[in-house]
């Protein structure tokens, strides 16, 4: 499950999102960019932890 603080996305894709809020089987999110926006409830089920694949940064 997640906790209060982790970065998600959407499985189908999109901007992360960091978890404000977690519900029984939804978590409250915000934009990872923008804390102030609006709230987004979903399904965790329609989330997973965001994961940098590769070599970020490296020249």
């Amino acid at each position: 499950m997640f906790s209060i603080g982790d970065i998600v996305q959407p499985r189908i894709g999109g901007a992360t999102l960091k978890v404000v809020e977690v519900h029984e089987d939804q978590i409250v999110a915000v934009p990872a960019s923008d804390e102030q926006a609006a709230k987004i409830t979903l399904k965790a089920e329609d989330v997973s932890l965001y994961q940098e694949d590769g070599d970020f940064g490296v020249c």
